[in-house]
């Protein structure tokens, strides 16, 4: 007995002497693993659905966006950085298979439209970001981002001028990089810039571009097997018609309440 404590301890003082340094901040929380161990688990960390595995990121990531799309609806600030959350997780999942070590997800498909839609989100976002909060600033009464107002033909020819142009270049971009599915990305990739920037506008058809996305994202996804994402996409087009309706009774009562009553005349009488 005495010998195997003794074997034991050489073995431990052995690994002890073999095993770097802990930061100090690890030895006064008593745990186990460095933050970079932490975070390459919480990379890593998936979860398994018959012959699926889901990434835990993927999940969360969609569910900042789920929470952006909430905000975004009740027309308050705060969903444009929540939403800048979900796209830096995302990123990382579209294009996990590229960047590899830890990144590298399951599905072994490269979306790169997919993961350039995270990266314009993100900078369209700070845009509409900077512009609800001003507009927040000098309305606080109000206490909301924007005012739904329609885009008008000026804005719908923006819209779709912009649409034909981004899909053709983002179509060539894509399938020169490789993306799974360059055609259907591409306009996923252009939807998604249109509605961020219409959203950031304040305009109510943005919820209708959403729903063109969805329309072409969820097989797109369901086939490539992101279903956390694919799922995503089916529920946020539910809200994206909820959103419209809301947004749109809203737009229509505040212009009637600008239009001002026309006063009744007075009838003078003389006598």
């Amino acid at each position: 007995m005495g010998g195997s404590r003794e074997r034991v301890t050489v073995v431990q003082m052995h690994d002890v002497e073999r095993s770097p340094p802990r930061h100090s901040c690890d030895r006064m929380s008593g745990g186990s693993m460095d933050l970079q161990e932490v975070l390459l688990r919480l990379l890593k960390a998936h979860i398994e659905i018959g012959s699926s595995v889901i990434l835990w990121r993927e999940i969360i990531g969609n569910g900042f966006g789920l929470a952006s799309a909430l905000l975004g609806m009740w027309r308050k600030v705060a969903a444009w950085p929540v939403g800048i959350v979900g796209n830096v997780l995302l990123f990382t999942v579209f294009v996990g298979t590229a960047i590899g070590g830890p990144f590298d997800t399951p599905q072994k498909l490269d979306l790169w439209g997919q993961a350039g839609r995270q990266i314009f989100f993100i900078i369209v976002s700070v845009y509409g970001w900077v512009r609800w909060y001003q507009f927040r600033k000098s309305h606080a009464e109000e206490g909301v981002g924007v005012r739904p107002k329609l885009a008008g033909a000026r804005g719908r020819l923006e819209l779709l001028l912009g649409a034909l142009a981004l899909t053709t270049i983002f179509y060539f971009a894509l399938k020169a990089l490789g993306s799974w599915g360059p055609l259907a990305d591409a306009w996923i990739l252009t939807g998604s810039i249109l509605a961020t920037y219409g959203m950031a506008r304040g305009w109510v058809e943005f919820w209708l571009v959403w729903i063109a996305v969805d329309a072409v994202g969820v097989p797109l996804l369901l086939v490539a097997g992101y279903y956390p994402s694919a799922i995503m996409y089916i529920i946020y087009g539910g809200f994206c018609v909820i959103g419209f309706v809301s947004w749109l009774r809203i737009e229509r009562r505040e212009r009637a309440e600008a239009v001002p009553s026309v006063a009744s005349p007075v009838v003078e009488t003389v006598g």
